[in-house]
C-alpha cells in the first residue's frame, strides 16, 4: 500500500480527516510547491506474540537467503582475532 500525495494547504484545510485517515492505516506524503517535504504514517503498535501461521504468511514473500553469502558477510565483519576485553 503506497502513500497518497497531498499538499501542504490539504494537510492544513483537511487536518482532521487527513489525522483519521492516518489513525486508520493510511499513509500520505505531504508536498509543497510540487516537492514531497514528509510524511505522515500511522505508528506501529508494538505486538508480542506472533502466531506461526502470521510469520509464515508474512514471510512467504521475502527474499531467499544465500546462507553462504551471509555467513562470508559476519566472517567480514567480524575479527577472529580479536582478544578479549580484559586482555592485553
Amino acid at each position: 500500500m503506497g502513500s497518497l500525495e497531498i499538499t501542504q494547504r490539504d494537510l492544513r484545510s483537511r487536518s482532521r480527516e487527513i489525522m483519521d485517515a492516518v489513525e486508520h492505516g493510511e499513509s500520505f506524503t505531504v508536498t509543497r510547491d510540487g516537492r514531497q517535504i514528509g510524511q505522515l504514517v500511522p505508528i506501529r503498535r508494538r505486538r508480542r506474540f506472533i502466531s506461526r501461521q502470521e510469520f509464515a504468511a508474512m514471510s512467504r514473500n521475502a527474499p531467499d537467503v544465500d546462507l553462504a553469502a551471509f555467513r562470508a558477510d559476519q566472517d567480514a565483519a567480524v575479527d577472529h582475532e580479536a582478544t578479549g576485553a580484559y586482555d592485553h
